[in-house]
């Protein structure tokens, strides 16, 4: 054996207990046991440490979840009255209970759905699948069973489930796999700067990408299409905001052929990009939406999925004859979590945060952008508190280094040392920081970045 822990490690240390017993998600495993976890300790507002007392400016809120930063005492208090009221409740068969009522309500009256039923999972990922179980069984009831198909984007991100899985749009999550199942397909990632042709506006890259949205649908048949998906900015993909007239356009296009709009609001919800809700800024029209991690600022897992009155009503009907609606999960309205996510929300409006992230956003897109000009940074781009740095090897012509250069790991490597928590896509650097960020937090966040972005130009810059 050649794991770092048998040579580093004490062998009762966390370090090496987490490398014999711990399996990783979303980690190349074979480096990692050759060098081991970093061990996140304890975290407040926007800062956490790690083992050693190191203090770490938080960059990405997480996993683009933690909202109201860490250690907010009135979320601790309201899960530790709801468990000792109430601890575990499900909602099967008719069982209710009042943290789930109360949220669902709130939800329904905020999310751009007139009238929505709200139904509850644990994560991004069980959303999404519960979308497409929704869209297979309310297209069966009225009377269009062929009308199935899901139509998702290349470099979208919906999660890791068998049916989020194939609706991300990322070949790291289908390779070895077996995704996407059938029924699944991905049409053109509408990132301008990397697939636009030369000379090609915005406007005009969107009308393209709409015309090839509108030939994948006839090529298939209409009557085969049940609904598109998308992030209104693409997270995990690599921070990507939809071009001009391109979100405009693609609803033209679904409106013409009766297909359902899946808004996944799992990232973009609850004022990320300075609106309440990511399809508010992009002035997109949902028939559903998908809600997850600010939805409890990750305090206890919690999704939603919240659908219009008349798909409800279509499969409230169907059971007269069906016998039950057969979907839900144990942890389905857990009260703990309902609670905390309730409170959550009350918290974002009575710091009057959505207000607060559209001003702060000025500061930090500006000086997200001030970076442009810098060598190897060939796009700065981003929108409300969430953005991206995208690294190449060549301004001029876009030219990307080469993967196994690892540039992208490079200057989140530095970043750590400057004490500033990034996220690497390859080689673009992500910025998600908690919505409670300060101006002066943000001044930090990007001086800290700064320090670690001209180390990555001195390392791999040509002379």
């Amino acid at each position: 054996m050649t794991d770092r822990f048998h040579n580093e490690f004490a062998p009762t240390s966390i370090e090496a207990r987490d490398l014999r017993y711990v399996f990783h998600p979303t980690t190349n495993l074979a480096e990692f046991h050759e060098t081991g976890p970093l061990i996140r300790k304890r975290a407040k507002g926007v800062y956490i440490w790690d083992a050693t007392g190191k203090q770490y400016i938080e960059g990405m809120a997480g996993l683009w979840c933690s909202a109201l930063g860490y250690g907010v005492d009135e979320l601790v208090s309201v899960a530790e009255k709801q468990m000792r009221t109430l601890s575990y409740a499900q909602l099967f068969a008719g069982v209710t209970n009042e943290p789930s009522v109360l949220l669902a309500e709130k939800l329904s009256a905020i999310v751009p759905i007139d009238n929505g039923r709200v139904f509850f999972g644990q994560s991004g990922s069980d959303a999404n699948d519960t979308q497409l179980k929704l869209l297979w069984l309310y297209h069966n009831v009225i009377g269009k069973p062929k009308k199935k198909k899901v139509i998702s984007r290349w470099g979208a991100y919906h999660g890791v489930t068998l049916g989020a899985g194939s609706l991300t749009g990322l070949p790291a999550f289908h390779k070895n796999f077996d995704l996407p199942i059938p029924g699944i397909l991905h049409t053109s990632n509408p990132h301008h700067y990397r697939f636009a042709e030369a000379g090609e506006s915005e406007e005009g890259f969107s009308s393209r990408l709409a015309a090839e949205l509108e030939d994948l649908i006839l090529q298939e048949g209409p009557e085969t299409i049940a609904a598109f998906i998308a992030e209104p900015v693409m997270g995990a993909g690599g921070v990507i905001v939809p071009p001009e007239g391109y979100f405009a356009k693609v609803q033209e296009v679904l409106q013409r052929y009766d297909i359902l709009f899946i808004d996944d609001e799992v990232i973009c919800g609850f004022g990320r990009t300075g609106k309440p809700f990511g399809c508010q800024t992009m002035d997109v029209k949902p028939t559903t939406v998908s809600l997850a991690k600010a939805l409890s600022s990750a305090y206890l897992p919690i999704s939603s999925v919240v659908v219009p009155e008349f798909m409800y009503e279509s499969i409230k009907e169907a059971t007269r004859t069906s016998g039950m609606f057969a979907h839900g999960f144990t942890y389905t309205g857990h009260p703990v979590c309902a609670a905390v996510a309730l409170r959550n929300i009350e918290i974002m409006e009575r710091l009057d945060l959505f207000q607060s992230v559209a001003r702060k956003a000025e500061i930090f897109q500006d000086r997200l952008r001030a970076f442009d000009d810098l060598p190897l940074v060939g796009e700065a781009r981003g929108i409300g508190l969430i953005g991206a740095i995208e690294l190449v090897k060549h301004k001029d012509t876009k030219e990307s280094f080469p993967k196994d250069a690892k540039v992208g790991i490079y200057c989140m490597e530095r970043c750590l040392h400057h004490g500033l928590v990034v996220r690497a896509l390859g080689d673009v650097v992500c910025f998600c920081p908690p919505l409670v960020i300060t101006d002066g937090q943000i001044d930090e966040l990007f001086t800290k970045f700064e320090r670690a972005l001209h180390e990555t130009i001195e390392k791999f810059a040509e002379a």
